[in-house]
């Protein structure tokens, strides 16, 4: 089945809690949106180039879709500085 992406977000940036763990998703508008709701989102195709994995310990989370492009993995993306979100 075919999905239009067309108008589906995608993620710039990522936010890592204290323990390096990313907690929560830049999306291109600027959006930060939390770890349960880009999961929601990318249920609904509403974000490109990723789809949800669930954990060993039964947690839902993001993964990249593969490609030959390392640099948009979510591990590489930028890190959004915590300061920078309370700005927005």
């Amino acid at each position: 089945m075919y999905i239009d992406q067309t108008f589906a977000h995608t993620i710039v940036g990522v936010v890592r809690d204290e323990q390096g763990e990313i907690a929560a998703y830049k999306l291109e508008n600027g959006e930060i949106v939390s770890k349960e709701e880009a999961v929601t989102l990318a249920k609904q195709s509403a974000i490109k180039g990723v789809s949800v994995g669930v954990s060993k310990l039964g947690e839902e989370f993001l993964k990249s879709l593969p490609d030959n492009d390392i640099n948009n993995n979510l591990q590489n993306l930028p890190v959004v500085e915590r300061e920078d979100i309370n700005k927005q």
